[in-house]
């Protein structure tokens, strides 16, 4: 039965003009790098959006044109764009370049890590289960509420006055 269904998804795909893959097939991911041979990609987390060139090297992290050390200084900040890179473990074996803007430097550092996160899948195809399961590669969709007309903030009311 298994083999009518395949052959006639074959004739099908040979009609159309188009290869079809079986279903038990595993999908196989290629390289995404750049005329530099360095894999890029963007990151974002609340209004901050980061672009993120990754290429093999000593493990050198620049931000904005600074060492990540002295633009993220807060150690909380610096472990979270650490993180994909330690469950890769490939820690000291890609030198990354990433400009960011827009946000606070707390949503600067998710978009970091989101940004690692892809190019790491783009320049290793293979790491996309252990960066998926770690929840690295998911936008945090969550941004700030706006403020709404006859409110004082975004749910916050003015304060009642009985007379």
């Amino acid at each position: 039965m298994a083999e009518q269904e395949t052959q006639r998804l074959d004739d099908l795909g040979d009609a159309l003009g188009v290869e079809v893959q079986a279903a038990d097939a595993p999908i196989v991911r290629e390289q995404q790098l750049d005329d530099h041979g360095r894999a890029y990609a963007t990151g974002k987390r609340k209004n901050a959006v980061a672009r993120v060139w990754i290429k093999p090297g000593s493990g050198k992290v620049t931000v904005n044109s600074r060492e990540f050390e002295t633009y993220f200084a807060r150690p909380v900040l610096r472990m979270i764009i650490e993180q994909p890179m330690v469950a890769a473990e490939r820690k000291d074996q890609y030198d990354i370049v990433c400009t960011v803007s827009g946000g606070g430097l707390s949503g600067q550092a998710g978009a970091v890590r989101h940004g690692v996160s892809k190019a790491l899948t783009y320049y290793e195809p293979d790491l996309r289960g252990v960066l998926k399961k770690g929840g690295f590669l998911t936008r945090d969709s969550r941004v700030v509420e706006r403020k709404k007309y006859g409110r004082a903030k975004a749910r916050r009311s003015f304060q009642f006055s009985k007379r």
